[in-house]
């Protein structure tokens, strides 16, 4: 680049050297004189000459130096062009060494574009693809597109960097760097598909290996067994939860910070010298003490050798360790159990000798201790009870031996019955144990072989016996199959012997008796109580055949689950209870008949009787005339009589309300005092009539009753008419009442001749009246109602009497609460 400067410059001075010259020239060719003219030529020639001489000479030396300095110029720019070269060769091979196109700007220039461009296209090769790669909208999403181009704006606007991740409309990743460098904005896209699969994938591992390690951390922290790992030098690294409530720490990290031990120093060096012993060649394991969560517990610690360190687990064998000794114990236990047992017992080992047997044992076989305390093997015990004889006799003893000692080959139990000579029957059973060997059980049933015969022949017996009965008998077993019936069982029913062969069950008996008595619902009751298992208890029904024929059925739960059932023919005595029961409907509805019809003649009695007693008082009141002596007495009479036969005749209606279940009391508070002087005003007439006098024990403060007051002095008036009735002229009636916690009593006695005790026990019947000796006599109503009106009240009445000593009857009505007789009542 010099060279050709110095040339050019060269050029040009000799351009102007030359044009100098045709000036020159010229000058010398303008008209003059020529001497003149040839000597100012010449000399403006020299002169000219000389200058450019001198010029030229200069130039050249200037151009010789100038050269030089451009020729060392020269050859630094070449080495910083070489420079140069290389570090753009390293930055296209930087740029192209992974899919990426970059974008520059300046403030005058147009973006420059190098790189992978088909990266925007994926491959795809396409006129003015360069251009096209600034056009986002045309490969990346609408929403990536818009973001870069405002991010894009930015760096050009502000010079804000920004760092994006894009999506191609293909699918494939991109990033997106732009930023300020040295006056000039730069954007690189970088396709990271293929890095960011990779990192998904290595972060999607990372992920499962946390999870995983989460998972085995929370199994270890769920096991109540205490976990640890050991670093290298020995320390704690992790426990787990169990490890830490071991050692009384709050938390796990706790433990690790105080480096909570365990184990004793002791215990650690037991487990490292079983490490050392093992070589490596598994965990050690060792059986330790230990203080957990502050009591002292037996451990097996595991702990072997890991990456980082060690790792242990303990697990607490405590309980363990008594089950065992328990064990020990409960199997000392046994053997004296199985001592005490009546069943024989005799343990062999697999070489067939003799390790356990029990007292019944050698009691049964007579032994002596001694020889049994050699172990004899199971074949010389039977060659020993052969030679004394106290097996059964065989043909081939050498066979039946070896059948005997086949037992230890088998797997399943086996059951053989010996049958000795002394007339004894033995079941054994030869159990092989699982750690090989025998166990054999002798049992003598000798009892209960005689036993099971003399039943067979009891059941035969008693079979015997029932056939023979008149009554017909069936017995169901506890599967409601029919296992016995007698004969009359069999005829009344009209069964078939080849069904009761087949013991049928008792639906198939029940429906072949259904056809001579169809009622259903005795034949349920009776199945039920054969095949129900909620009840077993006695049924007593009735059966009615359709030829009159009435049974009486019983079905009685046997001890053996059994159901015995027996019939008995009760038609006479049924045809006679129908006859009584017959006679005594008639007997009710005779005396339902006599109740309504005392109940309407009392009523149409009372309404003329209420005439007669008001005309009978016009009469006495002479509102209609005077009346002489005899007239006033006759009307007298008639008036006691009308209000004596009143009181009958409302007696009568009290009675038959109360036969009905109509009358109702009519509860209110009731004065005693008050209500005893009234009864009294009610038979002053007859009292004075009578010359008696009565004498009141009413205290004062004796109070209320809650009852009916009405009823309540009808009662004291019937008790003093009778008292009255029953008195002579002169003597004295008693009225008394007292009050306790829970009764009101009202008591009147008279001092007349009494009753004897067989008449004293029927004076509350109704009808019932006795002169006894007295000039009284009633229909016998009044002790009656008494006893009617106070048992309405809830209360009782009873009567003292003895002839001579008068009669004392006595009336206990119950306290009772207004209020919680009304609560009551609703």
């Amino acid at each position: 680049m010099g060279l050709e400067r110095t040339a050019r410059l060269a050029a040009r001075v000799g351009a102007l050297v030359v044009g100098a010259l045709f000036c020159l020239g010229a000058a010398w060719a303008a008209p003059a004189d020529p001497a003149a003219s040839l000597h100012m030529h010449g000399v403006a020639g020299l002169s000219v000459l000389g200058g450019l001489l001198a010029f030229a000479t200069i130039l050249s030396l200037l151009h010789l130096r100038e050269r030089a300095r451009w020729t060392r110029r020269d050859r630094e720019q070449a080495a910083a062009l070489d420079a140069l070269r290389g570090a753009h060769d390293r930055a296209e091979m930087l740029l192209n060494a992974e899919r990426q196109i970059i974008v520059t700007w300046n403030a005058r220039s147009e973006p420059v574009i190098e790189g992978d461009v088909g990266l925007a296209f994926d491959g795809r090769s396409a006129a003015g693809a360069a251009r096209r790669v600034l056009a986002f909208g045309s490969w990346l999403l609408p929403a990536d597109a818009g973001a870069i181009e405002a991010a894009v704006e930015a760096l050009l606007v502000r010079g804000t960097g920004f760092h994006l991740a894009l999506r191609s409309q293909d699918g494939r990743s991109i990033e997106a760097q732009g930023q300020a460098v040295a006056g000039r904005a730069l954007l690189r896209l970088r396709e990271t598909s293929e890095e960011r699969r990779e990192i998904a994938e290595l972060r999607e591992t990372l992920d499962e290996a946390r999870r995983g390690v989460a998972a085995l951390a929370a199994l270890l922290d769920a096991i109540p067994q205490p976990v640890w790992r050991r670093n290298r030098e020995g320390g704690l690294a992790w426990v787990n939860m169990a490890y830490a409530a071991a050692v009384e720490a709050p938390s796990r990290e706790a433990a690790l910070d105080q480096g909570l031990e365990l184990l004793d120093r002791p215990a650690r060096e037991t487990v490292a010298r079983e490490d050392i012993a093992r070589r490596g060649a598994g965990p050690a394991v060792a059986r330790l003490s230990a203080v957990v969560s502050g009591s002292r517990r037996v451990l097996d610690v595991f702990e072997s050798r890991a990456d980082t360190g060690r790792v242990g687990i303990a697990v607490d064998v405590s309980e363990l360790e008594s089950v065992r000794a328990d064990l020990q114990r409960q199997m000392n236990a046994n053997v004296r159990t199985l001592d005490q047992l009546p069943t024989a017992v005799a343990m062999f080992d697999d070489r067939q000798r003799l390790i356990f047997h029990n007292a019944a044992y050698r009691q049964l076989w007579d032994l002596d201790a001694a020889f049994l305390e050699n172990r004899p093997s199971d074949g010389e015990i039977l060659d020993h009870l052969r030679a004394q004889r106290k097996l059964e006799e065989h043909a081939d003893f050498r066979a039946w031996k070896q059948g005997v000692l086949a037992a230890y080959r088998a797997v399943e139990a086996n059951e053989t019955w010996w049958y000795l000579q002394d007339g004894r029957t033995l079941r054994v059973v030869a159990d092989p144990n699982p750690q090989g060997g025998l166990t054999y059980l002798f049992d003598d049933v000798s009892d209960r072989v005689n036993l099971e015969s003399r039943y067979n022949a009891l059941m035969r017996v008693q079979a015997e016996t029932l056939d023979t009965l008149r009554e017909p008998v069936a017995v169901f077993g506890g599967d409601g199959r029919l296992t016995l019936a007698n004969r009359a069982f069999s005829a009344f029913w009209r069964l078939d012997p080849e069904l009761i062969a087949e013991r049928p069950r008792v639906e198939a008996v029940i429906e072949a008796c259904r056809r001579l008595a169809p009622a259903e619902e005795p034949w349920l009751d009776i199945r039920d109580r054969v095949v129900g298992l909620e009840s077993r208890e006695g049924l007593a029904c009735r059966l009615e055949v359709v030829d009159g024929t009435v049974l009486d059925c019983t079905a009685q739960p046997l001890p053996d689950g059994a159901t015995l059932l027996t019939l008995i023919d009760v038609t006479a005595s049924v045809n006679v209870e129908r006859a009584l029961t017959e006679k005594n409907d008639a007997l009710e509805k005779a005396a339902q008949l006599r109740d309504s019809f005392v109940h309407h003649v009392s009523y149409e009695l009372r309404s003329p009787l209420t005439n007669i007693i008001g005309f009978t008082q016009l009469l006495g009141d002479e509102s209609v005339g005077a009346l002489n002596v005899r007239q006033r007495e006759y009307s007298e009479h008639i008036m006691r009589s009308s209000g004596a036969l009143l009181v009958i005749i409302n007696d009568i209606l009290d009675l038959a309300s109360i036969d009905a279940g109509s009358l109702e009391l009519k509860r209110e508070m009731v004065d005693v005092p008050a209500t005893v002087e009234a009864a009294m005003r009610g038979i002053e007439d007859r009292l004075a009539e009578s010359r008696l006098t009565v004498q009141l024990d009413v205290p004062a403060g004796i109070g209320s009753i809650y009852a009916d007051g009405k009823r309540v002095r009808q009662i004291l008036f019937n008790l003093l008419s009778n008292a009255v009735g029953f008195s002579h002229p002169g003597e004295r009636i008693e009225v008394r009442a007292r009050r306790t916690a829970t009764d009101l009593t009202l008591s009147v006695r008279d001092h007349g001749i009494g009753m004897p005790a067989e008449v004293a026990a029927l004076v509350f019947d109704r009808f019932e009246s006795r002169t006894l000796g007295t000039r009284h006599r009633g229909v016998g109503l009044g002790l009656s109602i008494v006893r009617s009106f106070v048992e309405l009240h809830g209360g009782r009445v009873t009567l003292e009497s003895s002839p001579g000593a008068g009669t004392c009857v006595t009336c206990s009505f119950p306290l009772v609460d207004p209020e919680a007789h009304v609560e009551a009542a609703e």
